[in-house]
């Protein structure tokens, strides 16, 4: 009797785990989840308002994960309702996370806590302890940085002696170890503590986000991906999207969790969301957030979100495709909220991610807590040059791009000599010019300093669509070469000013890129222009583009790359295989392209040489191609 009662307890487990709503795994390359905010969690203790927006959300957009806040703006979720909502999700098959935003006030300039004040400090570690006796890892919203001056940090940081920078650095890198992370551990040891960082990295010293340190004891770290739209208040370029997630995965190796991408720039077009959305794929991030779950339940779709370069077709992104009812387990279902673009996006995305390798690139070294042309290298990755930024020197490289970031390290001179002596190449741009002119001199005496000039033409590579200013670049004739021009006009004209700038040091060449004042206008150089500064700049990347800015590169180590194009029209491109090679196969469909007929010429400044293959491609607007060789 009690073998036969054993029995029927074993098969009602068996049956009930084989009903249980099974959602993960939806992908092939990466997980997709979503994120609650605490006062959203609360409203969720209503059974109605929780099950509907699950509703709607679920058959718009797979998820395999959701995770849970606790904690945003002095508000904490009752533990009731907490333990609730996450039962919920659990029973739909999805893995659950928490979360913590530690903000006091964010309609208040993003009020954080004051971490000078023992009474606050408590309060932060009770959240922490909280939080891990409910969840086994938990990620820490934007805001664990603090960006007060009240009376108690001024004190604070007048005791210490030190900078606001250096102040802010030092206070919340012990904050995160002494009030989140060991009290987390502390309530539950299997627990993992991950930090969030935003979008804008080039400012994080300056509010206490401690790059060099905090990942060495968080268990992990989260990207900010979103770019919304670039002329907004932090301008910051499309590109972003990829290149952060490299940047943190090249501090801290193996610990980068995923990308985060919300709702803004929607308003431009859907093309802008799902552009985010594939740039952080790209990167090879395994996991992407979807911030927030109440936008995927009511960020509507309304006609304003279709590109105008939709009419002309063959987008990547199909907004018309994307708003025509469907069927998901045998429902017909019409698309109303922006949570079908993220769905169709990924789903499309991960049928390309596959097949590409290890993300490479043209090393960028920026050193821990730099400052100086503040998030240069995403404008230049929109002119087609993909970069691969570093917080550490990297030996080994045929070249090497150094903003004005890498003088803060002292040794940066000795470092690019180094390079040189190897018979490497060194790019630096004006700002580190200017910024290292005195110790440069003995490697060659360049100057930059307060002269602009006005210009529009580029000679024989063509002319910019406006006039825009750039620093002039001086140097000793004969000991410097211009490879690239301009001027106001530059052909028959009375003045040209270097664009790019060659001289040789030991075995190297030392390059000089001069930068516009507003670095929007590299947008404006000439396609040909943009040609040889990539052409340049392409030894460690094996292949680069020609054709207008805006067309970005995305090599890997494979003999993959992707090249998207971020213009509202379609273009028609070069890409250049530093290899010979009998054909191009784009990577979705195998078709293979032939390559192109042009001239060989081993000449310093001719376009093509011996062992290079070109291939001619078009692409639509807001489009990208995956190809092989």
């Amino acid at each position: 009797m009690v073998y036969k009662s054993l029995r029927i307890i074993l098969l009602m487990a068996i049956v009930a785990i084989t009903t249980l709503p099974v959602q993960a795994g939806h992908y092939q390359n990466f997980k997709v989840s979503t994120y609650i905010r605490a006062q959203d969690v609360a409203r969720m203790e209503d059974e109605q308002f929780l099950k509907s927006t699950w509703e709607t959300v679920s058959s718009q957009v797979d998820l395999d994960k959701i995770y849970i806040e606790t904690h945003r703006d002095a508000f904490t979720v009752p533990e009731k309702t907490l333990t609730k909502v996450k039962k919920f999700f659990l029973s739909k098959g999805l893995e659950v996370g928490g979360g913590i935003t530690y903000t006091r006030s964010e309609p208040t300039d993003f009020e954080t806590y004051s971490y000078a004040r023992e009474n606050e400090r408590q309060q932060v570690k009770q959240v922490a302890e909280f939080t891990a006796k409910h969840f086994d890892d938990f990620i820490l919203d934007d805001f664990f940085f603090i960006d007060l001056k009240n009376d108690d940090e001024i004190a604070a940081k007048e005791r210490s002696g030190k900078s606001w920078t250096e102040y802010r650095l030092r206070l919340m890198a012990d904050a995160g170890r002494e009030l989140v992370v060991n009290p987390a551990k502390a309530v539950n040891p299997k627990v993992k503590v991950i930090i969030k960082y935003p979008n804008w990295y080039d400012h994080f010293h300056g509010l206490g986000f401690n790059l060099e340190e905090e990942p060495i004891y968080f268990d992990g770290l989260w990207t900010g991906t979103e770019t919304r739209d670039p002329a907004s208040a932090q301008h910051l370029q499309n590109y972003l999207s990829y290149n952060v997630v490299r940047y943190f995965d090249n501090i801290a190796p193996g610990k980068n969790g995923g990308g985060w991408v919300d709702a803004g720039g929607i308003n431009m077009s859907m093309d802008r969301y799902a552009e985010q959305l594939h740039l952080t794929i790209l990167s090879k991030t395994p996991e992407i957030i979807l911030w927030n779950y109440m936008q995927l339940a009511e960020v509507t779709i309304t006609p304003g979100m279709r590109g105008r370069w939709q009419s002309a077709g063959g987008n990547s992104f199909r907004y018309d495709e994307m708003v025509k009812p469907f069927t998901k387990n045998g429902k017909t279902i019409t698309p109303t909220t922006m949570a079908r673009f993220a769905h169709v996006t990924l789903h499309e995305t991960d049928k390309l991610i596959g097949k590409l390798g290890n993300p490479i690139g043209l090393v960028s070294y920026k050193p821990y807590h730099s400052s100086g042309e503040d998030f240069l290298q995403n404008y230049l990755g929109m002119i087609g040059l993909p970069m691969d930024m570093y917080p550490q020197w990297q030996d080994g490289r045929q070249q090497i791009l150094l903003t004005e970031q890498a003088a803060k390290d002292p040794q940066i001179v000795e470092k690019i000599k180094g390079q040189l002596r190897k018979g490497g190449d060194v790019i630096i741009t004006t700002g580190l010019l200017k910024a290292i002119r005195e110790p440069l001199a003995d490697i060659c005496e360049l100057y930059c300093g307060d002269l602009k000039a006005i210009i529009n033409d580029f000679g024989w590579y063509g002319k910019s669509p406006r006039e825009f200013i750039i620093p002039q670049v001086k140097y000793f004739t004969n000991d410097a070469w211009e490879v690239v021009s301009a001027g106001r006009p530059l052909t028959g004209g009375v003045s040209g000013y270097p664009i790019l700038l060659r001289d040789t040091y030991s075995k190297g060449t030392l390059y000089v890129l001069t930068i516009p004042d507003d670095f929007g206008n590299l947008y404006d150089y000439p396609a040909n222009a943009l040609n040889v500064i990539r052409r340049t700049m392409s030894k460690d990347v094996g292949a680069y583009i020609e054709g207008p800015s805006k067309v970005a590169l995305f090599p890997y180590d494979n003999k993959t790359l992707v090249v998207e194009n971020f213009n509202d029209n379609p273009v028609t491109l070069r890409v250049v295989i530093n290899a010979k090679v009998n054909s191009l196969r784009y990577l979705l469909t195998n078709k293979e392209l032939k390559p192109a007929e042009v001239t060989i010429n081993n000449h310093r400044y001719a376009p093509y040489k011996e062992g290079q293959t070109v291939f001619d491609v078009n692409l639509a607007a807001h489009s990208y191609i995956g190809l092989g060789y």
